[in-house]
């Protein structure tokens, strides 16, 4: 007999390598589907809101509260997610928040006025904060601890594809039919996607991803749960609320700074365009970084992050036209160098069983704290731009410096 007849192809051999190397179990692919198809309406809508909202006369203090209010309310969902997803399952959560989205879309769409977009907000931005614990989650018991950080990055890798294409479509809305009637059109766009979403999402989740079947009962209560956080967890908490303030001070006001405030100022499409250039640098450095990091210590990888995140505000004060913002979105996307790994590393340091819970309850403890820097933000902006980015620095510095001293990684955790 021809033996090989009985032996798989070099192609198949190949793809079933990379499939390996990459993580991609079927529940993966079926999570990550879900993610491009929810994001991508996201993005078509979201990243242009400080504009709707200046050109329906909130003023920059409205952009402050909105952003003050997406790290808020994220903050307040995290942890309803993460115990959600331990107590009912991924599937069900999901298909809960999904539909709160769509009641923020139709607000949006149905109501042309600032304050509207404010009480949509409430509805919208739940999505990615119950999404995350529950994902982040699935990808701990869908993958071995060797492939943990690969899977957090596939799904971030993922998540910056609609990060990357969605502000293009916005912007080619903005440009087609105006700053108003074209936002509004993009979150008819996010809520139809969204309802594709909801059927793709209960088919592909496989059912037996579930926290029912394993592990000690969810946890409700965060005061007990945060007695449960380990003191390495503590310390990447303090840390990273310190980085989250130097991000979150000029997160609202950079699409500002580039269309309105540089000496040269950059169109809809062109900030776009920045946009998908940071998601695209983003894109490049995850599965190299997640081979490392799975292989070697994660701390160095999340040291880098904070600092390409520190430097980026001081970037901004420097650029002027729209060649010099490449550069800085390109800094910007390098951000990401170790972010899945940060979120691998949380998901390694928490309790078994609690991976959920926990991961909302560092996200809620996080964000509270970092909406007050977006609150804050608005009123440095006031005073002078870069008052707020030399602001942003000096923060991210400090929490640079704090992980680097005091930092440890899982093993050394565990050994400690």
């Amino acid at each position: 007999m021809n033996t090989r007849e009985n032996s798989p192809e070099p192609s198949g051999r190949l793809t079933h390598a990379a499939v390996a190397f990459l993580g991609l179990s079927r529940g993966m692919i079926g999570l990550l589907a879900m993610v491009i198809l929810v994001g991508m309406g996201e993005r078509m809508a979201e990243r242009f809101l400080p504009i709707y909202l200046m050109a329906l006369g909130g003023g920059a203090l409205s952009v402050g509260l909105l952003n003050g209010l997406d790290i808020l309310l994220s903050a307040l969902y995290s942890f309803p997610g993460g115990y959600l997803a331990d107590r009912l399952g991924t599937k069900r959560a999901l298909l809960v928040f999904n539909l709160l989205a769509m009641a923020g879309f139709l607000v949006v769409i149905l109501v042309p006025s600032w304050i509207a977009v404010i009480v949509g907000s409430f509805f919208f931005l739940s999505w990615t904060a119950i999404s995350l614990p529950a994902t982040m989650d699935m990808v701990s018991r869908l993958l071995p601890q060797n492939k943990r950080t690969m899977g957090v990055s596939m799904h971030s890798l993922v998540r910056r594809i609609p990060m990357a294409l969605g502000p293009l479509l916005g912007g080619v809305f903005i440009n087609t039919w105006g700053e108003t009637t074209g936002v509004r059109l993009a979150f008819v766009g996010a809520l139809g996607l969204a309802v594709v979403a909801i059927f793709m999402q209960q088919r592909l989740i496989p059912d037996h991803v579930s926290p029912r079947d394993a592990g000690p009962r969810a946890e409700r209560n965060p005061l007990r749960l945060f007695r449960e956080m380990s003191p390495a967890l503590r310390r990447l908490l303090v840390s990273d609320i310190l980085v989250r303030f130097c991000e979150q001070m000029p997160y609202a006001f950079v699409v500002i700074w580039a269309m309105k405030r540089v000496a040269s100022p950059v169109s809809a499409f062109q900030f776009g365009l920045l946009t998908s250039i940071e998601m695209a640098t983003a894109i490049l450095v995850y599965i190299p970084v997640a081979w490392l990091a799975d292989r070697t210590t994660k701390k160095p990888f999340v040291v880098l992050t904070f600092i390409f995140f520190t430097l980026f505000p001081l970037a901004l004060i420097f650029c002027q036209s729209f060649w010099p913002l490449v550069g800085a979105f390109v800094l910007r996307g390098l951000k990401e160098f170790g972010e899945p790994t940060r979120k691998a590393l949380i998901m390694d340091l928490a309790p078994e069983g609690r991976k959920a819970a926990m991961f909302g309850l560092y996200y809620l403890m996080r964000d509270v704290v970092v909406s007050l820097a977006a609150f804050g933000g608005a009123f440095l902006w006031l005073i002078d731009p870069r008052v707020n980015f030399l602001t942003a620095f000096a923060f991210g510095a400090a929490g640079t410096v704090w992980f680097a001293m005091f930092g440890q990684d899982h093993k050394s955790a565990n050994a400690s």
